[in-house]
């Protein structure tokens, strides 16, 4: 299993930090576990494979650039920075 640790600072609380950690197995398209905290609290989820199909069925994207937008933006933060915004609700 691969993980993956980033802070983030989102948008909606620039003041705050968060710690996210995502989890997969061979690759982010076949599905991924979510750890979210702010060192107070944790919240824990999963995205299936059927999750991730869904959802770039909505957005009318092709699965491969939607998963490539997931690991640009979960994983590959340093890559990406200042490209992508998160919003904690």
């Amino acid at each position: 299993m691969e993980k993956a640790l980033n802070r983030i600072h989102p948008v909606s609380d620039p003041e705050a930090t968060y710690f996210l950690r995502v989890s997969w197995e061979n690759d982010l398209g076949t599905g991924f576990g979510l750890l979210l905290s702010d060192c107070q609290c944790a919240w824990t989820g999963t995205v299936s494979e059927a999750d991730i199909s869904r959802e770039a069925a909505d957005m009318e994207m092709d699965r491969e650039k939607y998963v490539e937008e997931l690991r640009k933006a979960l994983i590959a933060a340093e890559e990406s920075a200042g490209k992508y915004n998160f919003v904690i609700s």
